[in-house]
């Protein structure tokens, strides 16, 4: 039996399958539940099945409907597409089950509120569109994949229908619609100059073209896939975007929704664009990400509004490992991948937990958590760590890998690079250091609001003489550190002024939703993913020999080409 016939499709088309039978059975949460957990399920047996299938024995290829490339579409899964296509199921099963403990699906901010029936469909039409991004063999079902994550990430952006959440739905689908017509406009330049858009084919033509005519269409193409990786300049969108959906949308957007744009960038530099002529062009767009990004974080004093930021700043780490383009290089920038995915969505996990117990993702209202939830505080320090590259965890391991690609190639904005990377890895334990202080060592904000009124505020808006009767009043010198209010006219904090209001009303929000003991479907998932993430220190070993040889392939082409063509290309 030809496994591959079988297991190739079957990313694709199983999540279609079980976003239509979810549709159908939309009175029904449980049956909801059980289709999505078993599509998921089988389609992370196929991933490993595929990673084994293409490690071992060459890319898998599927020409569907029987019409060979590039008459037809070609399906290929090599070993990026596998090592990619894997981990992705991986964060997103773990994203189910906590929205499935959560018991709202996805809805994390109502108390009581029912299921939303068109979570699960969307999730799944979500699924495929990573999937059909990750394994098309041309250039127009990569198309294909991007418009259905475009159309799943627009409804659950605005899921629970807020006027933030459409807003920032409305904001995400505009720019992305620009980075479409990008992308289809070089589609359509492309075909008219070469004839085909399949991407074996392509990687021979395109190199005959005028040399102005290829640049052109290689920028067009990398300015489209840049916006969907959210690389500087063209990332201003995502800080505003993310923070506002429920925690486990935003927690699968982040970890997969900029990777498959980082995927689509590899793939375009090195089988269709491999002269490296945009290369120096993509170390400065690597560097300002990294540096614009995690400054934009430092200056956050919102969790989830932090983290987006730090999403940002370490696609640069991506970017830079793309764009030194040796093989040590691109397996650093892959495995870095892997290990992005994973932490970032078990990082946004956590703070659901955190707002779940506390009600607030607000650093100026948080406190104490490392008491008061002593888990949910385990299960952020260790990804937190993990992210700011402390050895011997991946986020480490990874960097290692792109610096010794850098070293190698060796030329001056190497080392620039290499020590904007080391900035940003400093600056990124600082900005989750300052997190862990404020949010889970500092005490909350619920029990210093008996504390005995000082002076008045003095600012030049009179915050405390505004103060509602009642309003305790905070020293900024308190010893375990400056507790801040709603930043509203009536209770702006300041540290430099001294004294800071806490408007009563929301204290008394806030001691409502404290101490509510976080269910364990969503510790679990959480707690699951953190173990992952642990893991893949353990595996580093086996799993940089994968992507030592992925990068090998990729830099090659052959493979690939042969795989697509075992005849020759035509």
């Amino acid at each position: 039996m030809n496994w591959a016939s079988i297991l190739v499709p079957l990313p694709v088309v199983l999540p279609l399958v079980a976003a239509g039978l979810t549709l159908v059975t939309s009175r029904s949460s449980g049956w909801q539940r059980s289709i999505s957990v078993t599509a998921l399920t089988t389609m992370l047996v196929a991933a490993f099945a595929l990673l084994y299938l293409a490690d071992t024995q060459g890319p898998q290829v599927v020409h569907t409907g029987g019409w060979a490339a590039p008459h037809g579409i070609a399906l290929v899964v090599d070993r990026l597409s596998a090592v990619m296509l894997l981990t992705s199921i991986v964060v997103t099963g773990g994203v189910l089950l906590f929205s499935i403990g959560q018991g709202r699906s996805g809805d994390d901010e109502t108390d009581g509120a029912s299921p939303l029936p068109i979570f699960h469909p969307t999730l799944m039409v979500l699924v495929a569109g990573v999937a059909t991004t990750f394994v098309s063999g041309d250039l127009f079902h990569i198309y294909v994949g991007f418009e259905m994550l475009l159309i799943a990430s627009f409804v659950l952006l605005t899921l629970g229908g807020s006027t933030e959440r459409v807003a920032a739905g409305v904001n995400y689908v505009f720019v992305n619609l620009l980075s479409s017509l990008f992308f289809l406009t070089a589609i359509a330049l492309i075909y008219a100059a070469t004839g085909t858009v399949t991407l074996a084919q392509l990687a021979g033509r395109l190199g005959d073209l005028p040399t102005g005519v290829q640049l052109t269409l290689q920028v067009l193409l990398l300015i489209g896939f840049a916006v969907k990786a959210a690389v500087f300049p063209l990332s201003g969108w995502l800080p505003d975007s993310y923070p506002t959906a429920p925690a486990s949308v935003t927690a699968v957007f982040a970890g997969l929704l900029t990777k498959v744009g980082v995927y689509a960038i590899i793939r375009m530099q090195t089988l269709l664009f491999p002269d490296g002529r945009l290369d120096g062009m993509l170390m400065w767009a690597a560097l300002l990400t990294m540096l614009v990004g995690i400054l934009g974080a430092i200056a956050q004093d919102d969790i989830k509004r932090l983290l987006s930021f730090t999403l940002v700043s370490h696609i640069g780490y991506l970017i830079f490992g793309v764009a030194v383009g040796n093989q040590a290089a691109l397996s650093g920038a892959i495995f870095y991948v892997v290990h992005h995915i994973v932490v970032q969505t078990t990082l946004f996990l956590v703070v659901g937990l955190v707002q779940w117990r506390s009600g607030t993702t607000s650093l100026e209202e948080l406190g104490g958590l490392a008491r008061t939830a002593p888990v949910v505080a385990v299960l952020f320090f260790v990804p937190a760590i993990n992210l700011a590259g402390i050895p011997p965890f991946s986020g480490f391991l990874g960097k290692v890998g792109i610096f010794e690609g850098a070293v190698q190639h060796g030329r001056w904005i190497d080392y620039v690079l290499v020590a904007g990377t080391a900035l940003t890895s400093l600056l990124t334990l600082y900005a989750v250091a300052r997190v862990w202080s404020r949010a889970f060592w500092q005490r909350p904000v619920t029990e210093l609001e008996g504390a005995a009124p000082t002076r008045p505020n003095t600012d030049d808006r009179g915050a405390g003489a505004d103060a509602a009767p009642g309003t305790s009043l905070v020293r900024a010198g308190d010893p375990d550190g400056p507790v801040r209010g709603p930043q509203s006219p009536a209770h702006h904090a300041d540290a430099a002024t001294g004294p800071i209001a806490l408007d009563p009303r929301r204290v008394a929000a806030l001691k409502r939703m404290a101490d509510r003991p976080v269910p364990r479907g969503m510790l679990l998932p959480t707690a699951s993913l953190v173990a992952v993430g642990v893991a893949l220190t353990f595996v580093a070993g086996p799993l940089f020999g994968i992507t030592d040889r992925a990068a090998g392939d990729l830099l090659g082409r052959s493979t690939y080409i042969q795989a697509v063509f075992p005849g020759g290309v035509p």
